[in-house]
């Protein structure tokens, strides 16, 4: 008798651990808003114009930090997009190099892949490339456009969190189809 019960308990499935699940995240409805710098921060003004996401603000370094940089914080998702601007004075190759070395350079090491977009749009004078970095990496997308002559922006995304690729996937999906669009709508002064 004992052997027959045994046996029904024994022909039932073997239990497999859940694989681990992330929370769901609920990304907020595509609208943005007109960027277009009054000179918020005294003896500064940023010479440019673009669209950037409506759940995002707009705030400026500190007054010790060096002008022109500024970000996009976006609380909910505890995610931020650093921008710099520079003006070109000649040194249009020194500041392209210096983003390579702080952007890529730097995340080589840890990252999967690095896949480069190039932008090009003669029509408003924007120049420059995407950068998307797969993997482990402290940022994910990160990016520098100029128009060759008088302006450069630099920017990066990050979020105040630990890297992890996988539960972060569709948000970095998400927040890379605003700087995409902060791209497509910028325009210099």
């Amino acid at each position: 008798m004992l052997f027959i019960i045994f046996s029904f308990y024994a022909c039932g499935e073997t239990p497999v651990p859940k694989p681990r699940g992330y929370f769901r995240i609920d990304l907020p409805e595509k609208e943005y808003v007109h960027f277009n710098d009054t000179g918020i921060r005294q003896h500064e003004y940023l010479p440019l114009t673009f669209e950037y996401p409506a759940y995002g603000e707009i705030a400026y370094e500190p007054d010790n930090m060096e002008q022109g940089w500024f970000n996009i914080n976006i609380p909910v998702y505890n995610a931020r997009i650093y921008l710099t601007y520079k003006p070109v004075q000649g040194d249009l190759a020194s500041l392209i190099e210096q983003t390579y070395r702080m952007n890529v350079k730097n995340h080589i090491t840890r990252a999967d892949a690095i896949n480069e977009e190039l932008i090009y749009n003669t029509d408003k004078r924007v120049f420059g490339i995407l950068y998307d970095l797969k993997g482990n990496t402290a940022t994910a997308v990160q990016f520098f456009v100029t128009d060759s002559i008088n302006h450069f922006l630099r920017g990066s995304l990050y979020f105040s969190s630990e890297p992890n690729p996988d539960s972060l996937a569709p948000v970095i999906d998400f927040f890379r189809q605003d700087i995409a669009h902060m791209i497509e709508t910028l325009k210099w002064e």
